[in-house]
C-alpha cells in the first residue's frame, strides 16, 4: 500500500473546499497513520507554469504545512490532471516495487482527483478512496458538495476505485485488515 497525496498545495487547499475541516483533519490522520505504520507517503505536486497560481518558484506551490512531506517521502511533478501521466515517472516507480494497492486522497475531486483515480485503474493499479479525504470547488456545473458526492457516491465506485470508510483506511494502514476484508 502506498498513500498518494495529490495536489494539496497552498494555492489549492483551503478554506473555500467542500467539508474543508473534515477532510484536512481525516487528510492528516491518514498521512500521520501511515508514516506511523511504515505506510509509503508520496506526494504529487501540479505546477501550471510561470505567471499561474501554481507557478513551482511559488509559495502556493509548496504543500500546504499540516500534511508538508518529510525530507525522505518521494515528490511527483505534473502539469496535467493525472498523476498517472508518463511525464511524472509514478506509474514506472510503483510497478519497480511491485506496488498495486493505491490509496488516493487530496484535491481537487473533480479534476486531478478524478483523472488519477481513473488513470491509475487503467494501468492496472487497485485504488482506494477514502470517505472525506478530497474536496473540491463549487464549478458551473455542480456546487462543490453536489460534485464531490457524484464522483465519491456515484461514479468512482461502480468500476474505477473502492470507497471505504475512513476507519477502514486507518485500519489497512495499520495492517488490521487487508484489501481482501474490504
Amino acid at each position: 500500500m502506498v498513500l498518494l497525496v495529490v495536489d494539496t498545495q497552498k494555492g489549492c487547499f483551503n478554506e473555500n473546499l467542500y467539508a474543508f475541516e473534515t477532510v484536512r483533519k481525516n487528510i492528516k490522520l491518514l498521512i500521520d497513520t501511515a508514516r506511523e505504520n511504515n505506510v509509503e507517503v508520496a506526494y504529487v505536486q501540479h505546477d501550471d507554469g510561470p505567471g499561474s497560481d501554481l507557478e513551482k518558484s511559488t509559495d502556493n506551490y509548496e504543500v500546504y504545512e499540516d500534511f508538508a512531506p518529510r525530507e525522505n517521502e518521494r515528490r511527483f511533478e505534473k502539469n496535467v490532471n493525472s498523476a498517472f501521466h508518463p511525464m511524472t515517472g509514478l506509474t514506472e516507480y510503483l510497478k519497480s516495487k511491485g506496488e498495486k494497492n493505491i490509496m488516493t486522497i487530496g484535491v481537487a475531486t473533480d479534476y486531478c482527483m478524478d483523472a488519477t483515480i481513473k488513470s491509475g485503474f487503467e494501468k492496472g493499479f487497485n485504488i482506494y478512496v477514502p470517505a472525506y479525504t478530497n474536496s473540491t470547488y463549487d464549478n458551473p456545473y455542480f456546487d462543490k458538495e453536489t460534485a464531490y458526492k457524484y464522483f465519491n457516491e456515484f461514479m468512482w465506485g461502480r468500476r474505477y476505485a473502492k470507497i471505504i470508510t475512513l476507519e477502514q483506511a486507518v485500519k489497512l494502514l495499520r495492517s488490521e485488515i487487508t484489501t481482501a476484508d474490504l
